[in-house]
């Protein structure tokens, strides 16, 4: 058994490779050009990559496609990025070490990511760039709890960034639309709760072998729920809105993983 998963893992991290070397020079020209192909090339390279991963993906709700939307998502794995950006086009914000990573740091910066670091003073910078983003109308996808989780729960949100939901957009408050991921079965059959830390990367874990771990295993049901859209005006914070957010997707998420999402 070990040695057909290493073989489907070694076959599936060339496939990877090459994937990405075929699709990485028509971003990188489609960003030269400032063609709107570097919002769709993502979206297929990620697509692509679901396939090559044996992700399964299944989508409740509609992903809102108004101009200027910031979508808040719980975050347990370097996976919900490419689940997340499969089904939508928009660009992330991500902690600053990300963009030094090898290969994964530049095919962000090739996905248009804001990178935030975590001090306040370039907090406040970069919500000035999120929000300069959102007025052109871009979408952007934030993981609110700034770290990832072992997918069985939601940590807090934190509501500085939520303070970008004051945007305007075409003299509108732009709108947040909270998402929740789940990785609910395994080969067909339900990820019990300690099971399910096999599909998230959190703590100390090692990214090389986690990923490994992920080319060797079988297919794996995502769920994602596009949940309403709301606004800033509909609330009397942005700490209240985040944590409207939070319960919302939590909510979801024990839905989700106890099999009762409709």
């Amino acid at each position: 058994m070990t040695f057909f998963s290493n073989v489907l893992a070694t076959v599936r991290l060339l496939a990877f490779l090459v994937w990405t070397f075929l699709l990485l020079p028509l971003q990188v020209c489609a960003l030269l050009v400032g063609s709107h192909l570097s919002w769709r090339i993502p979206r297929l390279y990620h697509q692509g990559n679901c396939f090559l991963l044996g992700l399964r993906v299944i989508k409740h709700g509609i992903p809102d496609n108004s101009q200027g939307v910031l979508f808040v998502s719980n975050h347990s794995s370097y996976l919900d990025i490419i689940v997340l950006a499969a089904l939508t086009e928009a660009c992330f914000v991500s902690k600053f070490e990300v963009a030094s990573w090898p290969l994964f740091g530049m095919l962000a910066k090739l996905n248009h990511t804001v990178f935030v670091k975590r001090r306040m003073r370039e907090s406040g910078e970069k919500l000035r760039e999120i929000e300069a983003r959102l007025r052109q109308g871009q979408r952007l996808i934030l993981f609110p709890e700034g770290t990832s989780s072992d997918g069985n729960r939601v940590l807090p949100f934190n509501s500085t960034f939520f303070a970008a939901g004051s945007t305007r957009w075409d003299g509108f408050p732009v709108k947040v639309q909270p998402i929740a991921i789940g990785y609910t079965k395994l080969l067909g059959l339900p990820l019990g709760r300690g099971d399910r830390p096999s599909c998230a990367w959190y703590g100390d874990m090692s990214l090389a072998g986690h990923l490994w771990s992920v080319f060797k295993s079988g297919t794996t049901d995502v769920e994602v729920a596009f949940l309403p859209s709301v606004t800033v005006c509909d609330f009397a914070s942005r700490k209240e809105l985040a944590k409207s957010c939070e319960s919302n997707v939590a909510f979801a998420l024990s839905d989700m993983l106890g099999g009762n999402f409709r």
